[in-house]
């Protein structure tokens, strides 16, 4: 592949890269890159909004790079402060390394194993003597570290920061000196993180790392932050029944960003929104789990929108219809033979098909001219008050 094809293709998704002209000159070196990824475990699970940066890493990786994925086993004792109005609880590296178990466990469902070099930042910082640690400091000034927009905010609130949480973007700047990263992924609220790592590099004569930056993933309510905390996330380790459940729930907005953060891909312009949605939590079950599984979680889930849709349904013979059937042409037949109700095109064109009300196993029928097919067990909702289910 060529710089500029690789480029192209290292680059689509993110947010913010420094530089891409760094990038190309550290892909024509004809070396694999190392290119490092930090995780904090300091929670047993991950969910789609983590899988983001590790998505990224996979491309590099199939690329021919190296992945250094960094478990933060020192850092998480301490917890990152981005983005908190308060320190974190504290958590102790018994729990940090039961927790690595099942996320690095997680995140191989996504990255190659034999290919990932693992690393645990306990390794350097649990042996470096208090002396080495204040030389570390004096090359950071406090003045930097009130660039922090959260540590600002939380000083001009009248809230506390706590020392050792200022010693967290220092701790994961010399993260990318040890492993000597030549690109670090992380989301677009790690760039002052980031930045510290690219200094502390050059300071060691080191060449600056590469800074790609990722667009954090809103959760299933479409507005904040994927998170746990949030209860809108989809867990990777969740049953496939579960994810599909979860997954057929967002906006078709979120469905578009989903297809491309998550799965590297677009959905088909002809594809029905509800078919592309399916087809979404189709293949990220899959990826999770196995097709098998994936599969019938979406058929689950389609009959069990038929019977949520079907309830008070009155029953309707599909052979009293004709063969060939328009939106305008059903709803009239339906409402006349299934419930003596009469009404003009004008009338259903402008008080029901129009506002959306006609729907067919839950989607919206808005064209009156559409054509329709029928199968058994298909649901017609007219209104409030009349529902068929086709027999």
């Amino acid at each position: 592949m060529s710089t500029q094809n690789a480029i192209e293709q290292l680059i689509a998704g993110t947010a913010k890269v420094l530089s891409e002209k760094e990038l190309a000159e550290k892909l024509e070196l004809g070396r694999p890159l190392r290119v490092k990824l930090g995780v904090d475990p300091t929670a047993p699970d991950i969910h789609l909004g983590h899988t983001v940066a590790i998505e990224k890493l996979r491309q590099f990786q199939v690329l021919g790079h190296t992945a250094v994925l960094i478990i933060g086993d020192f850092t998480a004792t301490v917890g990152d402060p981005t983005g908190r109005s308060a320190a974190r609880p504290p958590i102790t590296r018994e729990e940090v390394l039961a927790n690595a178990k099942t996320y690095t466990d997680q995140a191989f469902k996504i990255l190659d194993p034999e290919k990932t070099e693992v690393v645990y930042n306990g390794d350097w910082f649990r042996k470096m003597t208090y002396e080495e640690v204040l030389k570390l400091n004096s090359r950071v000034t406090m003045q930097q570290m009130m660039q922090r927009e959260d540590f600002r905010k939380r000083i001009n609130e009248g809230k506390e920061v706590r020392l050792h949480e200022i010693q967290y973007p220092i701790m994961q700047g010399w993260d990318s000196v040890m492993v000597r990263s030549d690109v670090e992924l992380g989301g677009t609220d790690q760039l002052f993180n980031n930045l510290v790592g690219r200094d502390l590099q050059k300071e060691e004569g080191m060449p600056q790392q590469v800074v790609i930056l990722m667009p954090l993933l809103e959760g299933l309510d479409g507005t904040k932050k994927m998170s746990k905390s949030s209860h809108n996330y989809v867990g990777v380790s969740e049953p496939a029944t579960e994810m599909v459940n979860k997954l057929m729930s967002i906006s078709d907005d979120l469905m578009d960003k989903y297809y491309t953060m998550l799965l590297g891909d677009q959905r088909s312009a002809d594809q029905h929104p509800r078919d592309a949605k399916l087809e979404l939590a189709k293949r990220i079950a899959a990826r999770y789990h196995n097709q098998s599984e994936a599969d019938e979680a979406v058929q689950l889930w389609l009959e069990k929108s038929k019977g949520d849709k079907a309830a008070g349904a009155t029953d309707f013979l599909l052979t009293e219809l004709p063969d060939e059937l328009t939106v305008l042409s059903l709803c009239s037949a339906v409402f006349q033979v299934g419930f003596g109700v009469k009404k003009s095109n004008g009338e259903l064109k402008k008080q029901s098909i129009a506002p959306g009300a006609i729907q067919l196993n839950g989607e919206k029928l808005t064209d009156p001219n559409a054509s329709v097919s029928l199968k058994v067990d298909d649901v017609l909702r007219l209104s409030k008050k009349h529902t068929v289910k086709f027999i």
